[in-house]
């Protein structure tokens, strides 16, 4: 067979959902046997690839969000943004925790186990150790070293990564994030399916040395690309990897709740059975997913809430809470047809996609979201603000509020006459936007971003969404007041949806 066409060969065969989904189907049963191996600890997925991997009835339902691109190779991260510290309370309950991903044939494990988690533990062990320096173990120095598994990271590269860790450490423990202090130090352990014996564990009985993060790689290592089954597939390493590419539209989530269904479907007529299965999951009623319900933020009791516009297709909206207490909603969303109607306390607001929508949210959002949710602040009513994945645009506005409307130790700030009013043209319509009392900075800014963080890890907004938040605070109002025909002429917003200004 000719180079060119073994490599259509591959491709073909990667790409075919029957060969996937036995792939992954293979590996579920591996991770089936390290579970069992350690039944006292909890089963978390990584996201996103790891949910293929991890069967909803044994894993727990809060995710993980460790990245390969923050271990890839002079590339290495401690982000912020992507701190993971709601697994820090989670590790302390249980003992410890096991982590599951996978990755494309060429390496054994992701770099996201094999970097990213070594990194997030040694500085998690070294920032602990700057917020709390008297901690030891059982009168034995705390262990802030760095544990990588040496057949995947050269001692080079190992070394590089070891310079860094004291400086993010050094952030971290600056942060405003709260560290729960930690009974002994993290240390990860890999488990792959070359793995012939499985690491031992601390028993919750015994003096603990360490808290284990077991990271399992769930697919087998392959030279070749694919490497074919007497049962008549392909099996394709990682396959759990970039479902938008096979997938059909299919998500982990569809995917275990109709497992027996797909797996009995022949390769002719998997294709259609997944058709009209992701056709239904589309049209039936939406059920709000259960790692995605409303996040009040702590830092400020709960004033300001983010969540997922699926959320509020539930009876919650009508309800307004459970508690009985009153919600303004802020709903952010690119669906055409949404009718939920506007009033005091509820409003809706259609987004553009790509340049479009950054200016929109500059220039138009933004204005009409603060004076929203500073009207419902003032009259003591909580607000949440809503977007289509409740990780970007929701996070962009919350952040804007909690920077206008809340000081640094959280504390709701009344705005007074004295704070000088100033009245922007967008649209032809005048929103009202307050000068706040306090200094805006890009700390402050970070620092409100972390409070959201640590309220809803999977927040993640993009770098185009917190550029345009930092303009809207930082640049001077007299930039606005001596700019009104350019920025009317910019804005996209449809005039027909904006509601009547809040007195």
């Amino acid at each position: 067979m000719k180079d060119s066409n073994a490599l259509e060969y591959i491709r073909k065969e990667s790409l075919d959902i029957y060969n996937r989904i036995h792939s992954i189907q293979e590996d579920v049963e591996f991770i089936r046997q390290v579970r069992e191996e350690y039944s006292q600890l909890p089963l978390l997925p990584n996201l996103r690839c790891g949910a293929w991997y991890t069967d909803p009835k044994i894993a727990t339902d809060i995710p993980a969000y460790f990245k390969s691109t923050d271990g890839h190779n002079n590339n290495w991260s401690f982000n912020l943004r992507r701190s993971n510290l709601h697994l820090i309370p989670f590790a302390i309950q249980h003992h410890g925790f096991i982590l599951v991903d996978s990755t494309r044939s060429g390496k054994r494990i992701p770099d996201a186990l094999s970097k990213t988690v070594p990194i997030w533990c040694s500085v998690i062990n070294r920032a602990m150790k700057i917020r709390y320096p008297e901690m030891e173990v059982d009168n034995n120095p705390w262990d802030v070293g760095l544990f990588t598994p040496p057949n995947a990271v050269s001692l080079q590269e190992h070394h590089q990564i070891e310079l860094r860790l004291d400086r993010w450490a050094k952030d971290l423990a600056d942060s405003s994030f709260e560290l729960p202090r930690l009974p002994c130090p993290l240390r990860p352990l890999w488990i792959t399916p070359a793995t012939s014996v499985f690491p031992s564990v601390p028993k919750i009985t015994d003096s603990r040395s360490f808290l284990p993060v077991i990271c399992v790689s769930a697919s087998k290592q392959i030279d070749q690309g694919v490497e074919r089954r007497h049962s008549g597939f392909s099996y394709i390493q990682g396959s759990g990897d970039d479902h938008e590419l096979w997938g059909m539209g299919l998500t982990p989530k569809s995917f275990w709740r109709h497992r027996r269904e797909i797996l009995e479907a022949s390769r002719d007529t998997l294709p259609s059975l997944v058709s009209d299965l992701v056709r239904d999951e589309r049209t039936k009623p939406h059920t709000p997913a259960t790692n995605f319900t409303p996040s009040p933020i702590q830092k400020v009791s709960g004033r300001i809430r983010i969540s997922t516009f699926e959320n509020l297709l539930s009876p919650t909206l009508a309800a307004d809470s459970i508690s009985h207490m009153q919600i303004a909603y802020l709903v952010l969303t690119s669906q055409g047809d949404i009718k939920l109607g506007n009033s005091s306390n509820r409003l809706c607001l259609q987004t553009l996609e790509g340049k479009k929508g950054q200016s929109q949210l500059l220039h138009s959002i933004l204005p009409q979201a603060m004076n929203f949710i500073e009207g419902n602040l003032k009259k003591g009513v909580d607000v949440c603000v809503a977007c289509d994945t409740g990780k970007d645009l929701s996070v962009g506005v919350a952040l804007v509020a909690l920077q206008q409307f809340f000081d640094d130790q959280g504390n709701f700030r009344v705005q007074g006459a004295n704070m000088g009013e100033q009245c922007y043209l967008f649209c032809c319509v005048h929103w009202k936007t307050r000068k706040p009392s306090t200094e805006i900075t890009k700390r402050s800014i970070r620092t409100r971003l972390e409070w959201i963080i640590a309220s809803r890890p999977q927040a993640n907004p993009s770098r185009n969404t917190l550029k345009k938040v930092n303009e809207y605070l930082l640049t001077p109002a007299s930039f606005y007041t001596s700019n009104v025909d350019i920025l009317t002429s910019t804005c996209q917003t449809n005039v027909s949806c904006i509601p009547e200004v809040l007195e």
